[in-house]
């Protein structure tokens, strides 16, 4: 019986042994699969550390200094400052923070005018050119996408040619009687602008009682003024430059989509409208977030085009944070200025960035049932069409 029992014990405890040894394998496989995913990535990882993470780092700390670029800012030769910097960009009263919120206005007119304008556009431009009954659809593309792939000053160049004020422009507006403007050299916000034409300010002082309160340093009157006449040609300009490259990325989603969607679609009655509301957009809804995010960040670090076309004139209706960086440091020899620039620049754009992702997520448990269907957002817009149906 004793012997028995000796011999079935390590019967007994050999299946224990081999399940353990199982468990353990697969921790160690993936132990040295992570080894060898990190030494892939190692490489990478130092490159972006090198040209990426180590400039922020010391551009940051240029940001806390008076540097005037002709010293090394890191062995002690140049004035720390501290937050002063940012001191004179937002608190304290002076040039500076009347030059940043300008540009900041600017800006403001800037993104909310490019970004929705350019996104509706490319959009429009990749439904059209997506129509599989549509003749010429590679020349339509081509052609739509050509302002894209040409040089921006190149383009920059064009346009200040095309909006002088005895361009071509201003010479078909007077084929139908209209007196165009002197666009790049008319520093007069748009808002104020059309409110005099209506009899609704006084031309003289636009304003009115806003002109006599203010946040830093700039008048309510002048936040409120709109973009000006010469910064509306700037959004043209960035319109159609930029339209072209956020179609492409609109068409390869669009051909994405399931052609049985639109086949259901088609057998439940629905019309094209319904079919853009219901299936495509939904659908579109990543890609939306990509091309409004992609959108925001090149609007708000807005440069060459300022460069070409005037330098922040005419009456600095045109500066915007990422000149003023530039100017800072380069012609006025103030590099912690600018850099300072760039970081309540940087400040400015994530926050904007978090807060499109926040407005087109996924809401509520139909988004999570959508998900988990493995379809997305395409499902539902079939099952709400049957419905109505």
């Amino acid at each position: 019986m004793a012997g028995s029992g000796l011999l079935g014990t390590p019967a007994a405890a050999g299946p224990r042994r081999s399940a353990a040894v199982t468990r353990r394998r697969p921790v160690r496989d993936r132990i040295r699969q992570g080894a060898w995913g990190w030494l892939f990535v190692t490489p990478m990882v130092l490159v972006l550390g090198l040209f990426m993470a180590l400039p922020i780092l010391m551009a940051l700390w240029v940001s806390l200094l008076h540097w005037d670029g002709q010293s090394n800012p890191f062995t002690g030769h140049a004035d720390f400052v501290g937050l002063g910097n940012y001191r004179d960009l937002i608190s304290s009263d002076g040039l500076s923070r009347t030059l940043f919120a300008t540009s900041l206005r600017n800006t403001a007119y800037y993104v909310l005018l490019t970004v929705p304008a350019q996104t509706v556009l490319a959009l429009g431009l990749a439904i059209v050119v997506n129509q599989r009954m549509m003749r010429g659809r590679g020349v339509a593309r081509t052609v739509f996408y050509f302002p894209s792939v040409t040089s921006s000053i190149a383009v920059s160049t064009v346009f200040l040619f095309l909006f002088q004020g005895s361009g071509s422009v201003n010479r078909m507006l007077s084929w139908i009687g209209v007196k165009g403007p002197n666009w790049f050299a008319d520093p007069r916000g748009v808002v104020w602008l059309v409110l005099g034409d209506l009899g609704f300010t006084d031309p003289d002082h636009p304003g009115g009682p806003l002109a006599r309160h203010g946040v830093l340093g700039l008048s309510w009157a002048d936040w409120f003024s709109g973009p000006s006449v010469a910064m509306c040609t700037l959004i043209l300009l960035s319109v159609w430059t930029t339209s072209g490259t956020f179609m492409l990325i609109f068409l390869a989603a669009l051909q994405g989509i399931p052609r049985s969607l639109e086949e259901a679609a088609a057998l439940d009655g629905v019309n094209r409208r319904q079919l853009l509301r219901h299936v495509t957009l939904p659908a579109l809804r990543p890609v939306v977030f990509l091309v409004l995010t992609l959108g925001l960040i090149a609007t708000w670090q807005v440069f060459d085009q300022v460069y070409v076309m005037g330098k922040g004139a005419p009456g600095n209706t045109t500066l915007t944070p990422a000149y003023l960086s530039y100017s800072s440091g380069f012609d006025n020899a103030d590099y912690g200025h600018g850099a300072a620039i760039a970081f309540v620049l940087l400040a400015i754009i994530l926050p904007l960035a978090g807060l499109q992702r926040w407005v087109l997520r996924e809401r509520g448990g139909r988004g999570r049932r959508l998900r988990r269907g493995g379809r997305g957002p395409l499902r539902a817009p079939r099952e709400e069409v049957g419905a109505r149906g």
